[in-house]
């Protein structure tokens, strides 16, 4: 069976090899000169061989302590540099952290805050992966984030989700459409017969009275940047999330959907059960205390 050594033995040893003296190791380790002395002998007792040359008034290592001597040294320093990197990792000063959100979150809502949450803490790792509600929610269900800012489509009795605000559905359209023009919030009703472009949240009006308006719909783009294209040229309306309008657009136009009035729910979206690391859970919650709540809009 092997022995079991102990870092505080394997320190003081080394301090008596550096120094050639017990008693000078004894202050450098803040112990009594015969702490010190047990503390080796009980180190050799384990080991079986003598470390030290008995005698003498200077201390010289035995043969077997000279071979010792860099391969103590090298343990010490590995424990040292564990724990060091541990005590970091445990206060969030180092780490690695992965996140998933929706295009919408990632654009309009993170860069202010993640850009400070960086800034305050220069050695921490993190990578954020952007996608649709449902694909981020299944990279946290395979374990491959931490945590998913989004909405959550499915319906899962591991994920845990925490909301942080709500965001309203509007119509998105030309700013020269005659919507525009007739000013104000809409009713599901004025939509009616109009070309509609559904998209990957056209399901939110599901379950509500304008959910009649996506039977009537012919086209269907999931990616935003070829909807906003078909937006742009006039190919049609669209619904979609405030988050999700580019408010720099100037050829469009957000006009608040009034009647239903249809809301997606943001928020955290953690696996039940699991921790997350010190610097996840640092990042997690600067954000819920940095991103805007509901009704602050």
């Amino acid at each position: 069976m092997l022995p079991e050594l102990k870092i505080a033995q394997l320190r003081y040893f080394l301090w008596v090899a550096e120094l050639k003296s017990f008693h000078a190791a004894a202050r450098q380790a803040y112990r009594t000169q015969p702490a010190v002395s047990l503390a080796v002998r009980e180190l050799e007792q384990k080991l079986g061989q003598a470390l030290v040359e008995k005698g003498g008034g200077r201390v010289e290592l035995t043969p077997f302590g000279e071979h010792c001597l860099p391969l103590f040294r090298g343990l010490v320093e590995h424990h040292d540099r564990i724990a060091r990197e541990a005590t970091l990792l445990a206060r969030h000063e180092i780490g690695q952290v992965s996140i998933a959100t929706v295009p919408s979150v990632a654009s309009r809502l993170l860069p202010g805050p993640l850009g400070r949450f960086v800034a305050e803490h220069p050695n921490v790792q993190v990578s954020i992966q952007d996608g649709s509600a449902d694909s981020v929610q299944q990279l946290l269900a395979q374990g491959q984030v931490d945590f998913v800012i989004s909405s959550m489509w499915m319906a899962d009795e591991q994920v845990e989700f925490v909301p942080i605000l709500n965001d309203q559905v509007g119509v998105v359209c030309r700013s020269d459409h005659p919507l525009v023009r007739g000013g104000g919030t809409l009713h599901w009703s004025q939509l009616q017969g109009l070309p509609i472009i559904r998209n990957g949240t056209s399901r939110l009006l599901e379950g509500t009275e304008a959910e009649c308006l996506l039977a009537h719909s012919r086209l269907f783009v999931s990616n935003m940047i070829s909807l906003i294209a078909m937006l742009e040229e006039g190919v049609g309306i669209s619904t979609l999330p405030y988050l999700a309008f580019p408010l720099e657009n100037e050829k469009l136009a957000f006009l608040p959907l009034a009647e239903p009035k249809v809301e997606r729910q943001i928020g955290m979206l953690t696996r039940k059960g699991r921790s997350l690391s010190p610097a996840a859970e640092a990042l997690m919650t600067f954000l819920r205390a940095q991103l805007p709540k509901a009704g602050d809009r």
